[in-house]
This record gives structure tokens, C-alpha cells and sequence, in this order.
């Protein structure tokens, strides 16, 4: 361990570094330096980007938050252990579960060694591994937490919920209607995606990731897209880079318009989700015209984009832009000037700072409780690195405070599209991926935060190894803590508020 206030990467350069990861550096640890990074981690301000394994390999992407370095650091588990992070940085535990069902890959010293993804009916123990293992006789009884205490009783929630939604089961320990402990149990409809990855060549994997989580096609995509495109050397072109962020900021107001409108009917204030759900559906109206698909998918490939913004395109956008931006400040109006739907959320569902901060939280969870992170601002990629991006921040961490900051991101995005409309260049959208082998990373925002893809080529070009890690990862845990104290009525509310993807925790 390094003694004193020491950079992300000082303490990296100790270790071997992997030439073939781009565009951020990657260095090798032996096990004591491995540990060392444990004891750093306890006093550095290195934010936990994710945590994957590949093989009898443990990879974790870390950031310095006071430098802004970005570099992935592995270790080699020879025994199939290494030592946990969670230990410092609760965030990663699930990470770790989920790696452990996979691989087969024990975290020494996390604190929860239940299964997390494996439900005990896949067939198989530990699919990923080198070495498969026959499944267990039985599937197995799995034991929620305990909570002690008089008066108390246990309400069970799904994981079949009304309508269209992905499973998951919640169990909450209340005492009356004041919720003691929450506690998430999900994984229910496991796709075996990152195996599905393995060897697929770049076009059908692009496929793949971009339905991680549908609502975020596009910013999985982009995201994918430039994690290949940096293990291979290529650059896509300018155009192709605004069409990007054009489909990114669409995606984006769609998603947050509707959460605006489904929080406040969690409220019993229906009017606001019929509104918001008739501007929802004009903007993805627009995206099939402008690109194909009312989601654009697809619309992203690895070295560009596959289709261009006509001239008529381009005038439906502005045309939308002024139609809606009125329509939405009435609403916001609407919202504000409403005592009794105000009522329900300023002071509901806290999650403090200091847990956001602790967990890694970023998107408009961790940007509503005091974390002032955004990928396209920090690290940055094209075209953001050319404009100026406000990023609201509140510190209330409330329910009200994460509508809010929906509602600026709204406003921030209508402004960008307005831009990228009138500065957007001329010139092709594509430039072929070369057949080569090499390792790439990309850290995109996605409308609920940072979207990381890991990827590893082969010198034939298809996938050998590809993690995409959601922002939900680090913010299911958050809304366990935030509904703590507050009425059970309050949990549509406070889960809406902060809106984590299934899917997207399920690979």
C-alpha cells in the first residue's frame, strides 16, 4: 500500500499495464497489490466504475474523482478468490454476487454470500466458467435478511407485477405502515447475455447490447459502438458522432418525460401521465420518421450510424421543439403550483449525499443527491466535447429533487438538439471496423446515468469477451435505503422516482 494522498494511476504504474486496452489504460495486479487497492479505496476519493470477471480474471474500472483518470486494474485469482471491494465500496457487493453465480469467482470478505442471479435453476452451476459444474440436487431456499423486532410483519411484492413489467420480487418488514427494511430479490428472467455475446461477430453483438435495457437502446449502442471502436483503432465520422447525440437526447426527454408523468400518477395526480404519455408518444413518432424505428434501434452501429437525418427529418425536430417546449413548462407549472402532489414528495424517499457518494450513484439519482457527474461532460466524447452542458445538481435527495432534476435535464436536452440541429456537419456515417484484435472501453450517458461496455476482440474481429454494466447496479440498493421510515403507500412513488431497469441488472 502506498502511504499518503496518492492518484488513480501513480498507484497503477506499479503494476504491469496492457498495451492493447484503449483508450484507457489497464494494468495487471498481483495479489498484493490487489490488496493494497482494497486499502486505497478506503481512503481515495476512486470512484467504482464496475466489476466484471472474464476466466479466473477479476477486472475493476475505476476514477479518480479529484484528477478525472480513468483506468481499469485486473488480478489474476489463482485459488478462484480474490479479496472483496465491497468492503469499501457497498455498491460493487452485487457486482460480486453476480460474478460469483457466473464464474464461480468468491469475493473474500463480502459480506452477502447468497446468490444473486443464479435462482438455482439454470441447469448448470457457474456457466461462465473455464470449468462448468453439474447444477445442485435441489434449488435452493433462499433466506432474505432478518429484521428483529416487536409488532412487526412481512408484505411480499411480486415478482409478477400488473401490467407490462419486468419481475421483481420486494420484501418489505414494516411495522404498521411504516417500512423497516426493504429488500430486493431480482434476476428472475436471466437471458444469459454476456455468454450469448461470446463469439459473435461485431454486428450481431451490436444487436445484442443495444436490448440490454430497451429503453436505452441507443445510449447502449453508442456506448458498445465506442467501446469497439477503441479496440480496434477506428474513429467513425463527424456526422455520424451528431447523429448520435441527436438519438441520445431524443431517447433521453422521451424517458424522462414519461417518469415525470408516471411519478406523479404514483401520486394519484393521473392528469400529469396522460399529458406526459401524449408528448412521450409524439416524440417517438418522430424518432420512426427521422430514423426507422420509434425506439431507434439499431440506428447505432459500431463505426457510425446506419442512417442518415433528411432534410424533412430535420424540420419534423425543430418543428417538435417548438410545439413542445411550451406544452412541457405548462406542465412543469402545473406541477409546481400543486400543494397536495407537492405533499407527497418533497421529503419522500431521501437517499443522503453521503450514500449516493458511497454507492457511486450517478444519472439523475446521484445528480439529485449532491453528485455532480456526467459522462459527457467528464470523461467526454464527441460531439458533447464541443459544446457547453449544464448539469443540474440538487442536494435534497428526495423524490422531489429527482423529478426536478428530470425536469432541467428535459430543458438542457430540447437546447441540445436545437444545436445539434444547426451545427451538425456534412460528410459520411460510416467507416469500416478493422479485423484485429484488442480491448476497448466506453463510459456513455444513458438517461438513468453512466452506461459502462467492456470488450475484448479477437484478431478475427468477433467478440471474445463483453460486459455491459447499467447504472442500476449502484442505484437498486439506494432505493432500499430511501424507502426506509416512510409510509409502504410511498414506495410506487419512490421507486418510479428512481426508475432502476430490471433488465439491465440481469445479464
Amino acid at each position: 500500500m502506498i502511504t499518503g494522498k496518492t492518484t488513480l494511476l501513480h498507484y497503477l504504474s506499479f503494476s504491469r499495464p496492457v498495451a492493447a486496452h484503449q483508450p484507457w489504460p489497464r494494468f495487471v495486479l498481483d495479489e498484493a497489490a490487489w490488496r493494497g487497492l482494497v486499502a486505497e479505496l478506503a481512503v481515495e476519493d476512486w470512484d467504482v466504475l464496475g466489476l466484471w470477471a472474464d476466466g479466473n480474471e477479476i477486472h475493476c474500472a475505476l476514477r479518480d474523482e479529484e484528477t478525472g483518470e480513468i483506468a481499469v486494474a485486473s488480478h489474476s485469482c489463482t485459488d478462484r478468490r480474490f479479496a472483496s471491494l465491497s468492503q469499501v465500496r457497498p455498491g460493487v457487493l452485487r457486482l460480486e454476487r453476480a460474478v460469483a453465480d457466473l464464474y464461480g469467482l468468491q469475493a473474500a470478505g463480502n459480506p452477502d454470500g447468497r446468490p444473486w442471479l443464479d435462482h438455482g435453476r439454470w441447469g448448470v452451476t457457474h456457466p461462465l466458467a473455464l470449468a462448468r459444474r453439474p447444477p445442485p440436487p435441489a434449488p435452493y431456499a433462499y433466506s432474505f435478511l432478518p429484521v428483529e423486532g416487536e409488532g412487526l410483519h412481512q408484505i411480499p411484492v411480486g415478482p409478477v407485477h400488473a401490467g407490462i413489467i419486468e419481475p421483481g420480487h420486494f420484501r418489505f418488514h414494516c411495522a404498521g405502515e411504516t417500512v423497516v427494511r426493504l429488500e430486493e430479490r431480482l434476476g428472475w428472467v436471466h437471458r444469459g447475455l454476456e455468454g450469448a455475446l461470446i463469439g459473435k461477430p461485431v454486428a450481431q453483438a451490436a444487436k445484442l447490447v443495444g436490448r440490454v435495457s430497451g429503453d436505452s437502446t441507443v445510449a447502449y449502442a453508442i456506448a458498445f459502438a465506442r467501446a469497439v471502436e477503441a479496440a480496434s483503432g477506428a474513429e467513425a465520422p463527424a456526422r455520424a458522432h451528431w447523429l448520435r447525440a441527436l438519438m441520445a437526447e431524443l431517447e433521453r426527454i422521451a424517458n424522462h418525460i414519461f417518469d415525470f408523468g408516471a411519478i406523479c400518477n404514483d401520486a394519484a395526480f393521473a392528469l400529469m401521465l396522460g399529458e406526459c404519455s401524449v408528448l412521450r408518444e409524439e416524440i417517438l413518432r418522430i424518432c420512426e420518421s427521422c430514423f426507422g424505428h420509434r425506439l431507434m434501434m439499431d440506428a447505432v452501429v459500431p463505426g457510425g450510424v446506419a442512417c442518415d437525418l433528411t432534410a424533412e427529418g430535420a424540420a419534423l425536430l425543430q418543428d417538435m421543439l417548438a410545439r413542445l417546449r411550451p406544452r412541457f413548462e405548462e406542465l412543469v407549472e402545473l406541477y409546481d403550483n400543486s400543494p397536495s402532489l407537492l405533499d407527497r414528495t418533497v421529503g419522500t424517499g431521501v437517499c443522503t449525499p453521503a450514500l449516493a457518494r458511497q454507492f457511486g450513484a450517478t444519472g439523475f439519482v446521484g445528480r439529485a443527491s449532491g453528485r455532480a457527474v456526467d459522462a459527457r461532460r467528464l470523461p467526454g466524447y464527441p460531439p458533447y466535447d464541443q459544446m457547453e452542458l449544464p448539469v443540474p445538481v440538487r442536494q435534497d435527495g428526495d423524490v422531489n429533487a429527482r423529478i426536478w432534476i428530470r425536469i432541467e435535464e428535459i430543458r438542457a436536452s430540447l437546447d441540445l438538439i436545437g444545436r445539434i440541429l444547426s451545427q451538425m456537419p456534412p460528410g459520411p456515417l460510416h467507416t469500416p471496423i478493422p479485423t484485429r484484435g484488442g480491448e476497448g472501453m466506453a463510459l456513455v450517458e444513458g438517461f438513468r446515468g453512466e452506461i459502462l461496455v467492456w470488450v475484448r476482440l479477437s484478431q478475427v474481429g468477433r467478440i471474445v469477451r463483453c460486459h455491459p454494466r447499467d447504472p442500476s447496479w449502484f442505484q437498486w440498493p439506494l432505493l432500499e435505503a430511501a424507502i426506509e421510515g416512510n409510509i409502504v403507500a410511498d414506495f410506487p412513488l419512490c421507486n418510479k422516482s428512481f426508475n432502476c431497469s430490471y433488465a439491465g441488472v440481469d445479464l
